[in-house]
């Protein structure tokens, strides 16, 4: 198998970056990338540990759920999840993140790099307020983006998967369900007599703590 190891390595296998390509990143979200975070409900969050380990973590909500301050500063509500906080334990160690803002039906996405930092801050929680299930929520916390660069990525990759055409969505019944996947890979390490639960009630514990 052959490795590559060097930069020149890389590049002999392909042609310079267009220039569009590389005059198209932005120091700051201009007004149409600030109109695609305002359209977009999904992110999808890229950390890293101060030991390297990489991450990616989606994190949804209602269109407009992250919010832009101004061009350079946009907060992400902590949503409850798993309570692993694996996204959060990296800001804390590096201060870095990368951003994938998608809009369902577009094929283009917008990718923002920058440091980050974690608030507890009351107005910035408010600002982030919650109403998806009709109950108003406010985060416990917030991820408070400084933007160093932005940049639109072009429609290949959703193109190619053909991601929001609902002809290509599989059955959900191709797959076992997501507790019963569980039950296989911890089969060996849960604690005994743990009960997974069927996929009609991990639905219904979604829904009561969305």
């Amino acid at each position: 198998m052959s490795t590559i190891h060097t930069l020149a390595e890389l590049r002999s296998h392909y042609d310079p970056a267009r220039e569009r390509s590389v005059l198209k990143e932005l120091p700051q979200l201009d007004s149409h990338a600030q109109r695609f975070v305002a359209l977009s409900p999904l992110v999808v969050l890229s950390t890293h540990s101060s030991a390297g380990a990489a991450d990616a973590s989606p994190r949804g909500g209602a269109a407009g759920f992250v919010k832009v301050i101004n061009e350079a500063t946009v907060l992400i509500p902590d949503s409850p999840g798993n309570n692993r906080l694996d996204s959060l334990h990296n800001i804390i160690e590096t201060g870095q993140i990368g951003l994938l803002f998608l809009v369902p039906g577009m094929d283009e996405t917008l990718r923002v790099n920058g440091r980050a930092e974690i608030s507890t801050d009351e107005a910035m929680r408010s600002l982030c307020t919650d109403t998806l299930t009709g109950k108003p929520r406010v985060p416990k916390i917030v991820i408070r983006v400084s933007v160093q660069a932005s940049y639109l990525h072009c429609a290949k990759a959703l193109m190619r998967s053909d991601v929001w055409n609902p002809t290509k969505h599989i059955d959900r019944s191709e797959l076992p369900s997501m507790g019963e996947m569980l039950r296989d890979q911890m089969a060996d390490r849960v604690t005994p007599g743990t009960v997974f639960e069927t996929q009609e009630q991990m639905l219904e514990r979604y829904r009561s703590t969305l």
